[in-house]
């Protein structure tokens, strides 16, 4: 049986019809529930609708907490919500660690010492978001395919086991 785990544009354009990419997206959505996929989210998508709801104006709240209670009510029913373990963080930080080796600049690196390696390049120099960095590593964890529309280039050249479906596409 097949499993996806969906990303926050993936969720955000199933559960907005105002998004363009809305029907596609839910014909995909109702594709694998027929075909009885597992679909799971992550806490993490959760915090990062959260935060948008947080940083926006009162006449915005609304409508995304309106789009937060559909979100949880979505994943009440069959769908699973997925929460970063000590797996996780092991898996994240292979992962972050083979970014650093191809992708940070290589003057930075020269006479660092491992405590100074905390959180010194930025995720435009890896490549990918610290946010998607945790949701892929909870996709590699559990097996699952990456639903998303984000490119992530640096992280499929270091991460094979990846596997990436995007659904914002009539093609993929």
């Amino acid at each position: 049986m097949k499993g996806y785990l969906l990303d926050t544009n993936v969720i955000s354009d199933w559960l907005d019809e105002t998004k363009p990419r809305h029907a596609v997206v839910s014909k995909r959505v109702e594709q694998a529930a027929q075909d009885q996929a597992i679909m799971l989210t992550s806490a993490i998508v959760l915090g990062e609708i959260e935060y948008g709801i947080a940083v926006t104006g009162k006449k915005e709240q609304h409508s995304l907490i309106e789009f937060r209670n559909h979100v949880a009510m979505q994943f009440a029913q069959k769908r699973v919500l997925l929460s970063a373990s000590q797996s996780t963080a092991s898996i994240y930080g292979d992962l972050r660690a083979r970014l650093f080796k191809g992708f940070a600049p290589k003057k930075q690196i020269k006479g660092l010492r491992p405590e100074q390696l905390v959180d010194p390049i930025t995720s435009k120099e890896l490549g990918i978001q610290e946010n998607d960095l945790w949701i892929v590593a909870q996709a590699i964890e559990h097996n699952l395919i990456l639903v998303t529309n984000d490119a992530m280039e640096h992280i499929r050249l270091i991460a094979p086991e990846l596997r990436v479906e995007d659904w914002a596409t009539a093609k993929s």
